[in-house]
């Protein structure tokens, strides 16, 4: 049953789902009906999931669940933060992480933990003790559901910001066009996310190949704002801190009415049309001359 008392401090704790006594009775019928009970819960999860893991991955996931959720309450857990329960939420844990990773909702991964109420209940009686029993019981299973949803989430969200930071290393190539000339050919919108990745990429390109020369391609960004200029200018100074000499390549008409008109000044900074453009200025200014061909 739900219950609560001071604690030592003279706080009130919070509810817990079990008591002991109704804890160590759950355990009992747990072990009593292993194998009935797991062959039950993981029928209702297999209906949920709909052929989407094999029976045998998932009777496998089932009974170490069961076998958690048994080991936590013959420790006498009270609730899911007791020690008897680290097991359980370890459990838990992983298989909200593999649910997350394999591409199931959350729905689907919380109802694999709730299934366990609807298998236990045929085991019950039904007086009014095996009921206030059973209240006490799904609110365990409860708590055990919601700390699975949570873990859910959490992975899901490490996931995303992963593969975002993954789309931001595609969308921002450093390519080595000549011998010390290295270029950013960018694509689409420039955010601050997106400038401080091509930053970070060009800075390092500089270091590993010592190039003097870098060209920002914005060929491919459809707009210049007065943001994406700064971002591109910050780009420009931090690779001159680096002793790199930069230049600005895919200045079209429009791009270079619209810098007029927001008063955007590059200085001294090199502008070009064209990425060929920018090439051929860096080749003339560093003397380099095109190999010949055997």
């Amino acid at each position: 049953m739900i219950e609560s008392g001071p604690s030592a401090n003279g706080s009130q704790e919070t509810a817990v789902a079990l008591s002991a006594e109704e804890a160590s009775r759950f355990a009992v019928l747990l072990e009593e009906n292993q194998d009935t009970l797991v062959g039950i819960w993981t029928d209702r999860v297999a209906e949920g999931l709909r052929g989407r893991l094999s029976r045998t991955e998932l009777q496998r996931q089932t009974a170490d669940l069961f076998k958690g959720f048994h080991l936590a309450l013959a420790g006498g857990a009270t609730d899911l933060t007791h020690e008897p329960a680290d097991e359980l939420r370890a459990q838990l844990t992983e298989l909200s992480s593999n649910r997350a990773r394999q591409g199931f909702s959350t729905t689907e991964t919380a109802v694999s933990v709730f299934s366990l109420k609807e298998a236990i209940l045929p085991k019950l009686g039904d007086d009014v003790a095996s009921l206030q029993d059973y209240i006490a019981f799904s609110a365990f299973v409860d708590a055990a559901a919601l700390f699975t949803f949570d873990s859910y989430v959490r992975v899901r969200e490490e996931l995303i910001a992963d593969q975002a930071e993954q789309l931001l290393e595609l969308s921002t190539p450093v390519v080595k066009l000549w011998e010390g000339v290295v270029a950013v050919p960018l694509v689409g919108t420039l955010d601050s996310a997106r400038a401080q990745v091509v930053m970070e990429r060009l800075l390092q390109t500089l270091v590993d190949t010592g190039s003097p020369y870098a060209i920002i391609d914005i060929t491919g960004v459809p707009a210049v704002d007065t943001q994406v200029a700064q971002h591109v200018l910050k780009t420009v100074v931090a690779a001159r801190l680096m002793g790199a000499d930069c230049i600005i390549s895919g200045i079209r008409p429009q791009i270079a009415q619209t810098i007029v008109a927001l008063g955007i000044e590059f200085g001294d900074i090199a502008t070009k049309a064209t990425l060929a453009d920018a090439l051929r200025y860096v080749l003339n200014k560093s003397g380099s001359r095109k190999p010949r061909e055997r």
